[in-house]
């Protein structure tokens, strides 16, 4: 399985990697693994969603 970091996966998802590792922590991103103080996630990982935003 190819990983990327959270800094890289920033750029996919459009949210900032702070926002990401705490989503990681949180265990909402399933295979993200850390390596050190590096949050690994899956290259294909989905988007958790954001239940902060109301539905439309």
């Amino acid at each position: 399985m190819d990983y990327i970091t959270s800094a890289e996966m920033s750029k996919v998802w459009k949210i900032s990697s702070r926002r990401i590792s705490f989503l990681c922590s949180q265990g909402r991103v399933p295979g993200a693994e850390k390596k050190g103080k590096t949050w690994l996630i899956p290259k294909d990982a989905e988007k958790p969603i954001d239940p902060r935003k109301k539905k439309a």
